[in-house]
């Protein structure tokens, strides 16, 4: 059975020395909260063997490491990694919390820029990397978590190439604007990191596109429905939302022990409404813009002063960075100066506790709250909305959101605000406390019901199972060489077949690349070959490609065999005339053919080439790294002008083509297949745009990629050289 080795930052507990030796103490974090329970029920049932393996939380001396990694693996099935103070403060307090936390959540202010950081952020997942190489087996499945560990896959994926590898960021991925102020050795180190994975896992939709952004405008690699091939290898981005253990909250909130404390303490509070957040002290959780919204709420409502109490819960955090030492004294003072405005002897407006709070206490004040005050200025996913949810098991309550929380994304049903606008906020408030109580069920059923079905064990599962298809995706596109041993399969099939199919790219795969696109001309020998085949009555050969047809028409129009130009949107059977294989516009042309020849200004060396149906700018002849950035620049540009148009952008060797869309290889060849009826196919091609053709064959096809081992394909061929090679056996 693979086992599966959980890597973190942290472990899901912390080492404390006692007065009687060492003590394992159990951690908080939504990480480990959503993975301990499916990993226990894994562990019960037999079905999993794990082990965790982090950062033990506290400096212990050299001598005592191997016995208390003895007893962690022993009680807990964990792997403690050992840091001093040093090493941790500037990895976990410098790097991770100075400069990526604020960076990805949007605070670029906030973030430090310090190649000191930067170098112990390096070393320290080398460290990660170094401890694990002692402990992985080659079937170990390895799922690696959050922000501190960005470049662990890729050293990871360097020491051990064949391990099954997982990554998951915890934290938003930011867009590629803000992405682009890291140092750019940085970035790239960070993606290409992240790409050490198999499968690179994240909260949300928009997270997932943002990184395929940033992979494609640093690296260079472009990505087809999350699918980025780098060399030999194939790898996915994808998104998969952290659940909670529904089944817990909503059991404890329906426990003897919660139901007495939520009623004493709605006792206390005088039978007041009562507004309710959590939250760990953190600039990125908006609990100033809260409280100013509370506040805008009291000036704004007077009717309902002494009547609600906003119980503001605040869990100690990264005490150690000055931002937050300030915004707690801030906090402490906007508390005071709210109570002081609104408030008196008889009645508290907000209740403020700043410490960690007990999780019976927790899920009494989720019970005890009528809503929920939920606005982070901007979070990966936040948990706690969904753990309200959970919690209100009567459907009552009113959670109100953050549109910046990934949470929002599932909680649609939730009262959705900015949370940088006052008003906003106290408009929310005031609708959520007259909100009837059949409205407020109306609500709250149809999250607790998505949430209860997608929670953490389900998302646990849905990784792993990605993970899985992933390298069965790797096995499945891993073309087989065409060899001497194989091709007997193709040469067997073509002497029995009776009507054949022969379906034959031009560019790169019958003729190399020339250096400008006219200069590609048949030669006299593939002419040749071509004739030949044409003319044996059993094969119907067709030339398909991406060429302009009076190209194709001047160089292949005289042989006996059919022509299908521009991707596909052109046909010409054998002795008859060109014609549209279906109607298609063109208006699109004059909106980005401007674009496009900006870009020819651009770039000393790069081309215009214009179709009937498509535009294609070559960049063959222009400096190469400079081409390679304008490309980028010109694909970002293309994806968000033809958002509103029927078109496609296509990434070629060397050139960016748009097209209408629905017209591809693919299509046409499916087209010709249905007219011949052959009983057997060979198809050929060397680029992306041949991937249509490959996935539109029958798998009984012989269908050839030409310089490319990852592919659609069957088989594959090194060059146009063993292309002739393949042709002139088939001749015979």
């Amino acid at each position: 059975m693979p086992r599966l080795v959980v890597v973190s930052n942290r472990l899901p507990f912390t080492l404390k020395e006692g007065p009687d030796g060492w003590e394992f103490t159990p951690s908080a974090g939504g990480l480990v909260t959503a993975l301990s329970g499916y990993l226990e029920r894994e562990r019960q049932s037999a079905d999993l063997d794990c082990v965790w393996v982090g950062w033990a939380g506290h400096e212990v001396p050299l001598e005592q490491h191997q016995a208390l990694r003895e007893m962690a693996l022993e009680k807990h099935g964990s792997w403690p990694i050992f840091l001093t103070e040093g090493e941790a403060d500037l990895f976990y307090h410098g790097f991770c919390n100075k400069t990526i936390w604020p960076l990805f959540h949007y605070f670029p202010s906030y973030a430090d820029y310090d190649h000191h950081l930067w170098n112990a952020y390096v070393a320290t997942n080398q460290r990660f990397c170094d401890e694990l190489a002692g402990l992985l087996r080659e079937d170990d499945i390895v799922w690696v978590h959050d922000y501190q560990l960005l470049l662990l896959p890729g050293m990871l994926r360097h020491l051990m190439p064949d391990i099954s590898i997982g990554f998951f960021l915890h934290i938003p991925f930011p867009t590629f604007e803000l992405f682009r102020l890291l140092p750019s050795r940085w970035r790239r180190d960070i993606l290409e990191g992240m790409l050490g994975a198999d499968l690179v896992g994240f909260h949300t939709f928009d997270y997932t596109q943002y990184f395929l952004r940033s992979v494609y405008r640093t690296l260079g690699h472009d990505h087809h429905l999350g699918q980025i091939q780098i060399g030999d290898r194939i790898h996915r981005a994808d998104t998969f939302p952290i659940g909670i253990d529904y089944a817990k909250f909503a059991d404890t909130a329906n426990s003897p022990q919660v139901k007495k404390s939520r009623d004493a303490l709605l006792k206390d509070l005088g039978g007041r409404h009562i507004i309710f957040s959590v939250d760990r002290l953190d600039y990125s959780k908006g609990l100033l813009h809260r409280l100013r919204g509370y506040e805008e709420f009291l000036a704004t409502h007077p009717e309902w002063h002494g009547k609600v109490c906003f119980v503001l819960a605040v869990v100690p955090s990264r005490e150690e960075v000055a931002e937050y030492k300030s915004m707690r004294r801030e906090l402490n003072e906007a508390v005071g100066l709210i109570n002081g405005r609104f408030g008196g002897i008889a009645w508290a407006p907000i209740i403020y506790q700043y410490r960690s709070t007990p999780f019976a206490d927790l899920v009494a004040l989720y019970c005890m709250a009528e809503v929920a005050l939920i606005t982070p200025l901007r979070d990966g996913m936040n948990l706690v909305a969904k753990e309200y949810v959970a919690c209100r098991t009567q459907g009552d309550g009113v959670l109100i959101l953050s549109e910046m929380a990934g949470a929002a994304r599932e909680l649609g049903e939730a009262i959705q605000v900015n949370p940088n606008h006052r008003g906003d906020l106290a408009e929310a408030l005031a609708e959520a406390l007259a909100m009837p109580p059949e409205e407020q069920i109306k609500r709250m059923r149809p999250m607790q019901e998505r949430l209860r079905a997608h929670d953490a064990t389900w998302w646990a599962r849905t990784f792993l199972d990605g993970m899985r298809r992933t390298r069965q995706l790797q096995g499945n596109l891993k073309t087989q060489r065409l060899t001497h041993e194989n091709f007997s399969l193709v040469r067997q099939g073509l002497l029995k077949a009776r009507k054949r199919l022969l379906l034959l790219d031009y560019d790169g795969t019958l003729v190399p690349f020339a250096s400008l696109p006219h200069l590609a001309v048949p030669d006299e020998e593939i002419r040749a070959m071509l004739k030949t085949l044409a003319d044996n009555p059993r094969n119907t050969l067709y030339i398909i490609s991406g060429r302009d047809r009076p190209t194709l028409q001047s160089w292949l129009g005289d042989l006996p065999l059919n022509l299908i130009a521009e991707h596909g949107a052109w046909i010409k059977p054998k002795d008859e005339e060109w014609r549209l294989l279906k109607p298609l516009a063109m208006t699109w042309k004059d909106t980005l053919r401007p674009i496009l020849q900006t870009y020819v200004d651009r770039l000393s060396g790069s081309l215009l080439e214009e179709k009937d149906y498509s535009l294609a700018w070559h960049y063959r002849l222009s400096d190469p790294e400079l081409a390679q950035a304008r490309a980028k620049e010109l694909v970002d540009d293309l994806v968000q002008y033809t958002a509103n148009f029927d078109v496609q952008v296509l990434e070629g060797k060397k050139v960016i083509e748009i097209r209408n869309a629905g017209v591809n290889k693919g299509a046409a060849a499916q087209h010709a297949a249905g007219i011949e009826a052959p009983d057997f196919i060979l198809a050929m091609g060397d680029d992306q745009t041949d991937e249509d053709l490959f996935r539109a064959m029958p798998p009984e096809a012989f269908t050839i990629r030409v310089g490319q081992m990852f592919s659609h394909a069957r088989f594959s061929l090194r060059d146009q050289k063993e292309v002739r090679k393949l042709l002139a056996v088939l001749l015979e």
